[in-house]
């Protein structure tokens, strides 16, 4: 991808006689290329958090399991109506005329073609995310589908987000995949695709810097080069780096609970410590290599393994009932999606705040990242082309991969009730599932190589996101910054596991909702501006 735009061909024009451009704000200590005051205020707020959390951990760790609860059921109607708001714009777009529209003008052609545009938008987007969910999350919705009738003791069947199924299990098992497929469909991808498609038609469209402000030129002018477009940029790495830091958590407790399960491993703060220090120096390395030699060859070789143990899980597993669950469970999505997607619903308020609110905080505080990973490497596509592709790949390939893993265990517990799956915590539920299938120890291993590869790739992509935004927008930046940030990443997700203790997950998923909450906010007027911005284009090059 060319660092440098096309020209504007738009009223909106390219920023030359600003600072922001011409580098007069930009400072260069210790060889850093560094948006000023961006790039400081960001790092030294960061590693305030990462002191002041360490030096009273008693007090975070009561804060934390005080924060998230009070977000989630408090501006639950908040997060589920913004985020059925980015669904319909999306939908909107791809019907209306601006879906004709080219990234980076009519001549403009992808650099990368689709197995391999695939693969980034996957590995970025949602990889360790399908890892740890993939058997959990189908596993506890269907429990509580089955009308309140705990299977075991420790399976929580507290919430069923669609009335329950008053024990019919092959229903539970329907109702169960609908509401994880909600939490993994259209409403994530919308939000992924609304941050990506701001930052690619600005940047490519109307030659403006990659980076959040940029987004906003159509409402905010030239105050976008300003101390508004200094917040938005610092809003948005926040949010990056917290939404990170919850899903390397995430993969560091299912890989060592992997390791441990395996081979006996401790799962020790130690432990914790020293797989983030490797994987961190793993995603170093890739840092080091630049998109192209790193993020897109781990991105394909992770595709690979994960359609490789996609493909064994549906041919040696319960083959039949899995396909039978994917299609069921779509039908049932179709069907219930809106009961799903209702803010105001008071049929199961637990699911909507414990689940659904998290969830859409999470997949909002990671939309910077991904949002602009998506944009760099999407350039040449049109709008209907982008926002189809971007929504419905991803989505399809979530409902395969869940239907598959969440079917396969649900099969086992219907086959027998006291299946070994069932009353495990949620990063073993996986290594559990497998172990019922032949070949239990390779593919275990190969679960476990997944999750850090898929830390690595998050990893990696997060600090060259991170790296652009506070560089300015520039995305050729010094390499010893973008390895100043993949560092970081994993400072602070040690941190937040290390404080967390035995809720380590639930500090984890505080920091992720109180970045999502106020970046919502500005999702929300990146829609009003994107429309402005597309609208004013269409007429002029009419």
């Amino acid at each position: 991808m060319t660092d440098t735009p096309n020209e504007p061909e738009t009223d909106v024009p390219h920023p030359v006689e600003t600072d922001f451009e011409i580098g007069q704000d930009n400072i260069r200590p210790f060889g850093f290329d560094i948006h000023n005051p961006v790039f400081v205020i960001s790092s030294v707020s960061i590693i305030a958090f990462v002191l002041i959390t360490l030096l009273f951990q008693g007090q975070a760790t009561e804060f934390f399991g005080w924060l998230r609860p009070f977000l989630t059921s408090t501006f639950d109607w908040f997060f589920l109506s913004a985020t059925n708001i980015f669904v319909l714009f999306c939908l909107f777009l791809i019907v209306s005329p601006m879906g004709k529209i080219r990234l980076g003008g009519k001549e403009a052609r992808p650099e990368y073609g689709y197995l391999g545009w695939f693969a980034m938008l996957f590995a970025a987007g949602m990889g360790i995310g399908l890892m740890f969910f993939g058997v959990s999350e189908p596993m506890s919705h269907f429990a509580s589908s089955m009308g309140g009738t705990a299977l075991e003791a420790g399976v929580r069947t507290d919430w069923a987000p669609l009335g329950g199924a008053a024990g019919d299990a092959v229903a539970a098992r329907d109702l169960g995949m609908a509401a994880t497929i909600f939490h993994w469909g259209l409403h994530p991808w919308s939000i992924y695709a609304v941050v990506a498609l701001s930052l690619a038609f600005f940047t490519f469209n109307n030659g403006l810097p990659l980076t959040l402000r940029s987004a906003f030129y159509p409402i905010l002018g030239e105050r976008v080069w300003g101390w508004p477009g200094h917040a938005i940029d610092i809003v948005a790495v926040f949010a990056t780096l917290f939404g990170l830091a919850t899903s390397l958590g995430f993969g560091t407790e299912q890989a060592l609970a992997g390791f441990n399960h395996l081979f006996g491993w401790g799962t020790g703060n130690v432990a914790k410590v020293v797989l983030i220090s490797v994987i961190t120096a793993l995603a170093t390395i890739s840092v080091i290599r630049g998109l192209d030699g790193g993020v897109k060859i781990l991105s394909e070789i992770n595709i690979g393994l994960a359609v490789l143990l996609l493909l064994f899980v549906i041919i040696v597993g319960p083959t039949v009932t899995i396909l039978e669950t994917i299609f069921a469970g779509g039908i049932a999505y179709a069907r219930d999606l809106v009961p799903l997607a209702n803010p105001f619903g008071r049929e199961d308020d637990n699911f909507r705040q414990a689940w659904t609110a998290f969830y859409w905080a999470w997949w909002i505080s990671w939309s910077p990242f991904v949002g602009m990973f998506i944009a760099r490497v999407s350039r040449g596509r049109t709008v209907r082309e982008f926002l189809t592709c971007v929504i419905l790949i991803p989505m399809l390939a979530s409902v395969v991969w869940m239907g598959a893993f969440g079917g396969t265990a649900v099969s086992q517990v219907i086959a027998d009730g006291a299946a070994p799956v069932l009353g495990v915590a949620q990063e073993l539920k996986l290594f559990v599932m497998l172990e019922q299938l032949p070949l239990a120890p390779i593919t275990s291993l190969l679960g476990i190589i997944l999750v850090l590869v898929f830390f690595v790739t998050s990893s990696d992509s997060g600090s060259l996101v991170i790296d652009t935004i506070t560089a300015g927008g520039k995305t050729a930046a010094p390499v010893r910054q973008r390895v100043f940030w993949c560092i970081f990443e994993g400072v602070v997700a040690a941190t937040l596991l290390l404080v967390g203790g035995a809720s380590a997950l639930t500090a984890l998923q505080a920091m992720a909702v109180s970045t999502g909450f106020p970046f919502t906010i500005v999702l929300l007027a990146m829609c009003v501006s994107l429309y402005i911005g597309m609208r004013r284009y269409l007429k002029a090059m009419a």
